[in-house]
């Protein structure tokens, strides 16, 4: 089903995505202060198997929130970054070792809070592949491929209600089943189903031509 999506039908849909306020998914009151701005990039490579998505496993460090976990290149934004398109090739080169002028970014999705209280973009984003990938140790401890196609299969994901912090209510967290070991859940996973939701109706366009 993947193998009908080429890089415009992918560009197209995230410019025809209507706005969505996606930044009241936790109680206000859970987060502390005005939102940081962070970046995230979904990198799409595609391969003889169809579109892939290439997701990092962070290292385990004490005292961090979303360590050990599985994830998206990205990061909060720096000062010295020009905008948060920069970011998210700034921490993806950081990360990953890969050149920002090797990937090409084909659009982005609407913004997403963190339970961190991070205001995170993501960017959709494709390089040609194979790439060596060259990790940096500190912050990553693997990294590895998805295809398309699996995260698409609905039987491949559930939402489950998580007790917020301090009794604060719950809230719905999405969980994709593993894959080859790797968990992927939490906003990693809603940014993932958001863009499958983007993509889905250029796809049956696609396979209509």
């Amino acid at each position: 089903m993947t193998n009908l999506l080429n890089k415009e039908d992918i560009r197209r849909a995230l410019q025809d995505q209507p706005f969505k306020n996606l930044l009241g998914h936790y109680p206000t009151e859970l987060l502390s202060g005005s939102p940081r701005p962070a970046a995230v990039l979904i990198p799409l490579v595609c391969t003889n198997a169809g579109w892939q998505v290439l997701f990092i496993r962070r290292t385990e460090v004490e005292g961090d929130l979303h360590s050990g976990q599985v994830a998206l290149p990205g990061g909060r934004r720096d000062r010295k970054d020009e905008s948060l398109t920069a970011t998210a090739l700034r921490e993806t080169q950081e990360e990953l070792g890969i050149m920002p002028d090797d990937i090409e970014i084909l659009g982005q999705l609407n913004e997403f809070i963190a339970i961190s209280n991070y205001r995170v973009t993501p960017f959709v984003g494709t390089l040609a592949w194979p790439y060596p990938i060259v990790p940096d140790a500190r912050e990553v401890a693997h990294w590895f491929t998805i295809p398309l196609g699996w995260l698409q299969d609905e039987n491949n994901r559930r939402t489950e209600m998580r007790i917020l912090p301090n009794g604060r209510g719950d809230v719905s967290v999405i969980y994709f089943e593993r894959y080859q070991g790797e968990l992927l859940w939490g906003l990693s996973a809603r940014i993932i189903t958001e863009l499958l939701t983007v993509i889905s109706s250029r796809q049956s366009a696609a396979r209509r031509r």
